[in-house]
C-alpha cells in the first residue's frame, strides 16, 4: 500500500504499511472522510512524521485524539493552528512552562517549532470525527502508534519521553527505560493538572537531560 509519509519514517514502518489490521485501517478512514467532517485534514494526517523525521527525534510527547472542533488539530498533539483559541490543555502546558522557564504565553498555539527542532508530538490516534471524542479510537491506529514508539525505543537512545497522564502512560509501557529517560505527571487538561501536573518542571527535566548527553537543548 502507498503511503504518502516522510521518508525516514516510511523506511521504519514500511511493513506496517501491508499488514491487515493498516489495510482495514485505511479504508475506514477514508470512508469516514467522504461521509462525515473528520480532523486534521487529510493531507496533515501524517505531519507529525512530516515535521519531525526519525533521525532528528529527541523528545517524544504522547497525546491521545486529535482536536475534535472546526479548525483545531493540525496533526501534532496538544497544537491548535494559529488564529485558533488554545484549548483548556494547551493553556495549562503553557502556565507550566511559564513557571517551569519563565516564559511568557506565545501568541498562538501551534507547536510546529516544537517538531522541527525534533519534538514528536504523537497523538495515539490521528484522526477523529468532528465532536466526537474517541470515534477513530480501537481502529487500528493505537497499534501503528505502537509500532511508532517501539521503533524509537528500539533503534534510537538517549530520547526524553513525555507522558502525560494514565493514558500515556500506559502506552508508554513499552519504552525501553533503561535506555531512555521518562517524565511522568499528571494530565494537563483542567481536571487533572492540579494533581500533578503543575510543578512536574517536564521542560527544564527535558533540557537537563538532554544537555547531560551533549544533545541540542529544546527552545520550548
Amino acid at each position: 500500500m502507498h503511503v504518502k509519509i516522510e521518508k525516514s519514517w516510511k523506511d521504519k514502518l514500511s511493513k506496517e504499511f501491508d499488514k491487515d489490521y493498516f489495510l482495514e485501517l485505511a479504508k475506514f478512514v477514508k470512508s469516514e472522510y467522504q461521509n462525515k467532517t473528520i480532523y486534521p485534514p487529510a493531507k496533515e494526517i501524517f505531519k507529525v512524521f512530516d515535521a519531525c523525521p526519525f533521525d532528528e527525534v529527541k523528545v517524544v510527547i504522547l497525546g491521545q485524539d486529535p482536536y475534535h472542533g472546526p479548525g483545531q488539530a493540525n496533526g501534532l498533539c496538544f497544537s491548535v493552528r494559529p488564529g485558533v483559541p488554545m484549548p483548556p490543555s494547551l493553556v495549562n502546558i503553557f502556565k507550566e512552562r511559564k513557571a517551569d522557564l519563565g516564559k511568557s504565553m506565545p501568541p498562538n498555539g501551534d507547536l510546529t517549532g516544537w517538531a522541527q527542532q525534533g519534538v514528536l508530538l504523537l497523538n495515539a490516534t490521528l484522526t477523529v470525527a468532528e465532536k466526537s471524542p474517541g470515534s477513530h479510537q480501537k481502529k487500528g491506529w493505537e497499534n501503528f502508534t505502537d509500532t511508532v514508539i517501539q521503533k524509537l525505543s528500539e533503534d534510537k537512545e538517549n530520547l526524553v519521553f513525555i507522558l502525560w497522564g494514565a493514558y500515556a502512560q500506559k502506552k508508554g509501557a513499552i519504552i525501553n527505560r533503561n535506555k531512555h529517560y521518562v517524565i511522568e505527571s499528571a494530565h494537563p487538561s483542567p481536571f487533572a493538572a492540579h494533581r500533578g501536573f503543575f510543578g512536574s518542571k517536564p521542560f527544564s527535566r527535558c533540557n537537563q537531560f538532554l544537555n547531560s548527553k551533549d544533545k541540542e537543548i529544546i527552545e520550548w
